[in-house]
């Protein structure tokens, strides 16, 4: 992301693990996400062996990928504790999965050792795309999948254009064009990214119904430029009115625009930028065996 904001990891941490009871009782837009996600794998032709799921939640898509991949190894991951204890439930005798909890811009995983890395709405929530597609490139096999979806910047604009009349502090996440992404995707190494766009438009009784839905699914306000006291009672006042002028057939409209997309790990030394700007590229050992002149 820019270097105008940041996300507070620990809070997001926080949100999504007092959201774990409370998050599939908010999830339609994530479970109809899913279905698109799901398509995209049929890009992959090959039978996997390992495959992940990152920003896992409570597990929903980790028990379609093992239902889609019985004989693979399906890995949740999350950052938060509690949503990978709600994921058990999705675990089943026949066709479990395992649960790892871990941050995606350090995956627990040797170099070249998954097939399939899996991600439904979680990247959004991560403000180092360089580490973070960094790790897919590295974990990722040569011509393995990479699978995901993020949220775009329209996303919430209602949202946000209530509270602009009401204040000028900044009150709703903010997430990076498709574009960003996709140069971050080819910056790491990843090759032949595909990306699209689509936008669902959700409508709720009032504004209160669409933020207790935010908060339920943990995807509440974490850029470290918020504001840390609590929102006074006449700011919140403004933006609710401005909110309802929005009305439309006596619904409140939200708009989700939400960024699919596929890419494919590069093969064996294939270079990548590095942090300063450089080129990096990685050999396995054996590929350099008796190339040394004496």
């Amino acid at each position: 992301m820019s270097d105008s904001f940041h996300l507070d990891r620990a809070r997001v941490r926080r949100n999504f693990a007092r959201a774990a009871r409370s998050y599939e009782q908010h999830d339609a837009l994530q479970q109809e996400v899913q279905k698109l996600l799901l398509e995209r794998l049929g890009f992959y032709l090959e039978t996997p062996q390992r495959v992940l799921d990152v920003g896992a939640g409570t597990g929903r898509g980790s028990a379609l990928l093992k239902e889609r991949y019985g004989k693979a190894e399906v890995i949740a991951v999350d950052l938060a504790v509690p949503m990978l204890q709600a994921a058990k439930q999705h675990s089943r005798w026949l066709k479990p999965f395992q649960r790892v909890c871990a941050d995606a811009t350090a995956l627990p995983f040797p170099d070249h050792s998954v097939d399939v890395l899996h991600s439904n709405l979680c990247f959004q929530w991560i403000d180092d795309l360089g580490a973070l597609f960094g790790e897919c490139a590295r974990v990722l096999k040569p011509g393995g999948l990479l699978a995901f979806s993020t949220f775009g910047p329209d996303t919430l604009k209602e949202l946000r254009a209530a509270w602009a009349s009401a204040d000028q502090q900044s009150h709703v996440s903010r997430f990076l064009d498709m574009h960003d992404v996709g140069d971050a995707l080819i910056s790491a190494g990843l090759r032949d990214p595909v990306l699209d766009v689509d936008r669902f438009i959700l409508t709720y009784s009032s504004p209160a119904m669409l933020l207790k839905e935010l908060k339920g699914l943990g995807a509440t306000h974490a850029d470290t430029a918020r504001e840390r006291h609590l929102t006074g009672k006449a700011h919140y006042r403004r933006m609710l009115e401005a909110y309802e002028a929005m009305r439309v057939d006596g619904r409140i409209p939200a708009t989700w625009e939400v960024v699919t997309a596929h890419a494919w790990g590069p093969p064996p030394g294939q270079s990548r930028r590095g942090a300063g700007g450089g080129e990096i590229a990685t050999f396995s050992v054996d590929s350099l065996r008796g190339s040394r002149r004496r």
